[in-house]
């Protein structure tokens, strides 16, 4: 008899198939996401006079660390012990599969390169700017989860609790996946409102500052009601997510409390 009072989900990941060639709504809502947050990021670079040129750079910088970087951190922390036996399958990028921490240092990694290569300025200039949009791509990442029935929590009984059937769940489960993507919606409001409205962009490591908390908090305390992704962390205190969140929410409150101390850094981006 089924459960009424739920939610019964049992989307079709996949949009169409053409041959060999499958469109689906996680590879969708991901490029949708970069494509957004690539027009967002252009303008506000723009409104600083920053050239063309630095900005389609570090649109490649990012997007390219943010796939491989976020690929590899769920490869190495979640499942090694499948993909080292399957290595054909790491690249398969579009079934699904990429950790936040992942993404979060490869970032930083290609941001470092970049402001040595190309913009000559301080790391944190860069951080700065790019993680207001990057907000924004998360919450796309995170409904292209909900599509793909994957990541989501504990069984409740609230009424927004979602049956997973697809995966042939039979109770709801708690929708992890909306949560966080509403929380960096919220991250992404903060810091736009920070940006345009405030001298965050001009205090070096605010902005970034406040998106480490924001979004890694909001993941350490979802992670309370999210199933194990892991067989590993089965009778884990703390799973790997809130462990690695940790760190950055502490690097985020560092980076904070420094910028409010130090004074205004105002740039001259003309060229």
């Amino acid at each position: 008899m089924p459960i009424l009072g739920f939610i019964h989900w049992n989307v079709d990941p996949e949009i169409f198939h053409i041959g060999n060639l499958s469109i689906r709504w996680y590879g969708l809502l991901f490029a949708g996401g970069f494509l957004l947050g690539y027009s967002i990021g252009e303008r506000m670079l723009k409104s600083e006079k920053v050239s063309q040129k630095w900005i389609d750079s570090l649109f490649f910088y990012m997007i390219i660390a943010t796939v491989v970087g976020a690929r590899l951190g769920h490869v190495l922390f979640y499942g090694w012990d499948y993909y080292s036996q399957h290595p054909g399958e790491i690249i398969k990028v579009w079934h699904g599969g990429l950790a936040s921490h992942g993404g979060a240092l490869g970032i930083l990694v290609a941001l470092y390169i970049y402001s040595k290569r190309v913009s000559k300025r301080t790391m944190l200039w860069a951080l700065d700017r790019v993680v207001v949009p990057t907000a924004l791509v998360a919450a796309f990442i995170r409904t292209g989860n909900l599509m793909n029935s994957e990541i989501y929590g504990i069984q409740t009984s609230l009424p927004w609790g979602f049956i997973f059937e697809r995966n042939g769940e039979l109770v709801p489960k708690h929708p992890t996946q909306i949560y966080e993507a509403l929380a960096y919606l919220i991250t992404f409001g903060v810091l736009t409102y920070m940006y345009r409205k405030t001298s965050a962009k001009d205090r070096p490591g605010l902005l970034m500052g406040a998106f480490f908390i924001f979004v890694f908090a909001a993941r350490f305390f979802i992670e309370f009601i999210k199933e194990d992704q892991e067989a590993f962390e089965a009778g884990m205190v703390l799973n790997m997510g809130q462990w690695l969140s940790i760190p950055f929410v502490l690097t985020g409150i560092f980076l904070v409390v420094r910028a409010i101390k130090k004074p205004e850094v105002i740039f001259n981006n003309s060229h």
